[in-house]
């Protein structure tokens, strides 16, 4: 499957994934990089826009202008792979907070299943777009809440405490 780079640009590409599941770049001169990495730009403003393939080297390998503009093998495999790098459970539920300051010890309820996470202070707590939040624990581990209005009257309020 290939794809110019750019609209201006005539380089084309591929990718595979190699028999250790690496992503395996294939340049139109038949270059081979194995264990390249798709990398966000904006990975919060704007996620389905701007990703480069890096080497393992960390040299960029190809500019992707927009997603969506991928051929669907190519977007599967460069999706896929961001999904493995991105590792954010999306908080459905906050059950409690072991206290109102910090470090504080929340249960919640995430698309992953039910955890606990450490917040050492509010500053770990970052306002998104569209009521959106994102909070990291004390192990770097980084909670979505996509939308604080969807969320049930008992999580709203908890949380609202932190913010």
């Amino acid at each position: 499957m290939s794809l110019p780079t750019s609209p201006v640009s005539a380089r084309v590409f591929s990718l595979e994934r190699d028999h250790f599941g690496r992503l395996v770049f294939i340049s139109s001169q038949g270059e081979r990089h194995a264990g390249c990495v798709p990398v966000r730009a904006f990975p919060l403003a704007a996620p389905d826009e701007g990703v480069s393939l890096i080497s393992q080297e960390g040299h960029e390998l190809v500019w992707i202008d927009r997603l969506d503009q991928l051929p669907t093998e190519l977007r599967v495999l460069v999706t896929s792979e961001l999904a493995q790098r991105e590792f954010t459970p999306e908080i459905q539920r906050v059950k409690k907070v072991s206290t109102f300051s910090t470090p504080s010890v929340w249960d919640i309820d995430t698309d992953r299943g039910p955890t606990r996470l450490t917040l050492n202070g509010e500053e770990d707590i970052r306002r998104l777009p569209n009521a959106g939040l994102l909070i990291a624990d004390h192990q770097g581990v980084q909670f979505k809440v996509t939308n604080l209005r969807e969320l049930d009257r008992q999580s709203r309020r908890l949380l609202e405490r932190f913010l």
